[in-house]
């Protein structure tokens, strides 16, 4: 049943790609040139709303067929250059000359200094952010686009949480216009997680790396996602609205554009999502937010500017039943639960940062940054469960197949959180960028104060087999029998107040030769707590060989450290390991960038491979969101693996992408381990699980390499856009992802029993817009209010078209006979969205 929506598509695919044949009578043909008259190879020449086209050659000579008696739109585009249009009509038979000149767009202005691509970042890939504006996004954050970038691993719809290579949601880098962006601690589900901070209605520039990056970037070892805000011209803003939450954005400069705004406003609700869920109940997420961006030019070389935002999180559930089925055609199990009590978390932060920025000369640019960061974070809940385990009828022939064939258990449990934690950071930081003919030197300088006070009070309660049996203590009751205590499961009790100081610089040199470009540079990061001096040497290399102008090649390493941060720090139990050590990697990354023609159009395929040895690490377990360190740096590992990526457009005039990765990543824990207990006749007779037990007749196991829990061997992810050749406003917008199964395991911090593999992950959303009024055409409505509008689109999305159960996490029962299990908990099902977009 859930194959008629793939057989649509492939269908829709087919039809709407299928080639149709038509005269070929008339000819245009001519010489593209730039404004000096130079001509320009490589300039696609297509006819809008139509496959196929035309390339220019080496001399700027171009030829295209084209149908008679029909009004078409030829377009001539090429990158840094102006896009002509050119409207034509012409008659059978009919061979017309049709020469072209196009403008370049990089202009030269006294008071504005236009950066292109940094020679110094050879690893990054950039994003045009239109491409990603019809992107179906369920969560509604703009961090969902980097699941279908290379390297890139979620499993995960609702969270903005990503790990890149191997690496932890703790190990990527987060910069919007300078300033690192910090997270909310104590989230530990995606639905609970809210709005990122990244604002997409405000984006001017994204660029990702992901692994090899320079010495520019902070002490994480896995990725780099760099933002930049937009500058402002002149008063514009936009509106979008859905089912799901709204928001607006508003844009302006002065006069004599000294004084330019930026503001944007967001807030969504996922109670119409989180009604999907097996765990029925009154759900109450409310997340808003609040973002502007100042800036004022004091004088030509000079201009202050300010980054404010205030987010306000607060998720609230009152669970009453669920029921989940899971388990195999030889065993089919149902989970029933029935809950009292409820569940409030809230997490306000705030983040402000003012930059001062002077051009001392053309060679010169000077950045100076103070920022503040401020997180308010509550976790409140008790939620009370009566737990069924029944087993159903598997005869297909028998009239009670589906129902419940006998019960396995019952049980119930009881989970108490009272947590709160509130943390501060500030920061100032020094920039500076000196350029001359062949160099560009880089260098920079931070010192940052952190304060965070965390209270933890929570607790869990299993009566279950197995779980919580009343123990005997040693103190007679008043009848002479031995008094019996519950033992509570999971229980964290803890105050910390933690206080430390971080410096940290770094320097950097990129040269370019005629075809090679060299960057090395070098970080140096202290933290009095520890008091660890970390010294991180970075290096990459690019080259565009004479016998291939389509090839580019490049190679990156670098030794990375990540000074621990708070999670880091805090164990199972709630408690600071305070010697703890930073982690390290060293990144060995080659990669290569191929452009090339297909269907008359410039594709580009990009590919890397890579290695990190990776040593001082601290495991963890990962559960939902929520990553639980078990503070000490006692495993070593590697990540190795393939990555993939052609980007272009597939479809004439709309570009898509194509991401594939292969990937091995696994970690050896020094200290862990177990017994094998056999009996006198070599059977064995019981397991334990730590090697602090003592045993006659024993085997001592050491598991070696473990997988790391994000170790997802392969990944495919696809965001392909189409539209109606007759009709081009009316679109279609494909966001696929596909990753094998993530290892898990049950409860507790023996990590060596996370081995077990999940089921693969898969989500197919699709979008279909309707383009009412188009940003690059001419608005031509007589209603006043929509005549001001520069676009309007209106969407249908359809989010898990194929109704497919994605597994995050598990829940772990016991039964009468001691036997395990794990209860898959799904994410979301199948959910209709309706959206409305639009530009004034």
């Amino acid at each position: 049943m859930n194959r008629l929506p793939l057989l649509l598509i492939l269908l829709y695919f087919f039809i709407l790609n299928a080639s149709t044949l038509h005269a070929q009578d008339a000819t245009v043909h001519g010489v593209v040139r730039d404004s000096i008259g130079k001509p320009l190879e490589a300039v696609s020449i297509s006819i809008n709303g139509e496959p196929g086209g035309a390339i220019s050659d080496q001399k700027g000579k171009y030829e295209i067929k084209i149908a008679p008696y029909r009004d078409i739109i030829l377009i001539f585009s090429y990158l840094g250059f102006t896009t002509e249009k050119v409207h034509l009509r012409l008659k059978p038979g009919e061979d017309k000359l049709l020469d072209i000149r196009l403008i370049s767009t990089v202009h030269d202005f006294q008071s504005i200094t236009v950066e292109a691509i940094r020679p110094g970042d050879l690893t990054i890939i950039r994003i045009e952010p239109r491409t990603i504006e019809q992107l179906p996004n369920v969560s509604g954050n703009f961090e969902s686009f980097l699941k279908t970038m290379p390297g890139v691993v979620s499993n995960n719809e609702l969270s903005s949480n990503y790990s890149v290579r191997g690496g932890s949601f703790d190990e990527n880098l987060v910069y919007v216009n300078d300033v690192e962006i910090y997270r909310p601690f104590l989230v530990r589900s995606g639905q609970q997680e809210g709005l990122s901070f990244i604002n997409p209605d405000l984006v001017a520039d994204i660029s990702f790396s992901s692994g090899g990056f320079s010495a520019q970037y902070g002490d994480k070892m896995s990725s780099v996602l760099d933002i930049k805000y937009r500058t402002p011209k002149k008063f514009t803003g936009s509106a979008n609205a859905s089912l799901m939450g709204g928001s607006l954005h508003l844009e302006g400069a002065s006069k004599n554009d000294k004084f330019t705004w930026l503001t944007g406003v967001r807030h969504r609700s996922n109670q119409f999502l989180l009604k999907k869920l097996d765990t029925q109940g009154e759900y109450k997420p409310r997340f808003t937010d609040v973002q502007t961006i100042l800036n004022y030019k004091i004088s030509k070389k000079t201009d202050i500017s300010f980054l404010g935002n205030y987010s306000s999180n607060q998720f609230k559930v009152i669970p009453s039943t669920r029921q989940t089925e899971f388990g195999s055609i030889n065993e089919a199990l149902r989970f029933t639960v029935f809950f009292e009590g409820q569940e409030i978390d809230q997490y306000n932060t705030g983040t402000g940062a003012i930059t001062l920025t002077h051009q001392v000369n053309d060679s010169v640019k000077l950045k100076f940054i103070g920022s503040a960061f401020y997180s308010r974070e509550k976790e409140f809940f008790d939620v009370l469960g009566q737990y069924f385990l029944d087993e159903l009828e598997r005869d297909l022939g028998s009239s009670e197949f589906g129902n419940i064939a006998f019960n396995r258990g019952v049980g119930g449990f009881l989970d108490h959180a009272r947590n709160e934690l509130e943390a501060f950071v500030r920061t100032a930081s020094h920039i500076g960028t000196y350029r001359s003919k062949n160099h560009q030197w880089q260098w920079g300088l931070k010192a940052q104060i952190e304060t965070i006070h965390d209270e933890l009070d929570e607790w869990q309660y299993r009566d279950s087999a197995d779980y919580s049996v009343p123990h005997p203590d040693d103190n007679p009751g008043q009848n002479g029998n031995p008094n019996q205590q519950i033992i509570l499961n999971n229980v964290v009790k803890s105050k910390i107040n933690l206080n430390s100081n971080r410096f940290n610089a770094y320097i950097q040199n990129t040269w370019n030769l005629d075809r090679i470009s060299f960057t090395i540079g070098v970080r140096g990061a202290y933290w009095d707590l520890n008091e660890e001096l970390n010294i991180s040497p970075r290096a990459s290399v690019s080259w565009k060989p004479k016998w291939s102008k389509r090839l580019s090649l490049r190679a990156a390493t670098g030794l990375y450290y990540q000074p621990p941060f708070y999670r880091e720090m805090r164990n199972l139990e709630g408690k600071i390991n305070r010697n703890i050590e930073s982690q390290k990697t060293i990144h060995f990354v080659l990669g290569s960038d191929y452009q090339f023609l297909a269907w008359g159009r410039e594709f580009k395929l990009t590919s890397e491979v890579y290695y990190k040895k990776m040593d001082n690490l601290i495991p963890y377990k990962l559960d939902n969101t929520r990553i639980r360190y078990l503070a000490k740096n006692n495993a070593s590992g590697y990540a190795t693996g393939l990555d993939f990526r052609i980007n272009g457009e597939f479809v004439n005039g709309i570009e898509s992408w194509v991401s594939m990765g292969i990937l091995k990543t696994v970690e050896d824990i020094k200290d862990d381990g177990y017994f094998r207990y056999y009996n006198a006749s070599g059977e064995e007779i019981i397991k334990g699980y730590t090697f602090d037990e003592v045993a006659t007749d024993s085997l001592k196991v050491t598991p070696g390499d473990i997988p790391r829990p994000t170790d997802q061997r392969i990944t495919f992810s696809m965001f392909f856009q189409d539209y109606l050749p007759k009709n081009p406003t009316v679109r279609m917008h494909l966001n696929l992802v596909f990753g094998t199964g993530l290892p898990f395991g049950p409860p507790g911090p023996d990590r060596y029993k996370d081995i077990l593999r999940g089921p693969s992950y898969r989500r197919v959303d699709i979008g279909f817009s309707k383009i009412a009024i188009d940003e690059d055409g001419e608005n031509k409505s007589r209603i006043p209010v929509i005549r001001n509008l520069k676009s309007l689109i209106f969407s249908i999305e359809v989010f898990n078209l194929l109704q497919v159960s994605n597994t995050i996490s598990y829940s772990w029962i016991t039964d009468i006979s001691g036997r395990q299990y794990g209860i898959p908990n799904y994410l979301t099902s199948r959910i209709l969205n309706f959206k409305m977009q639009t530009k004034f």
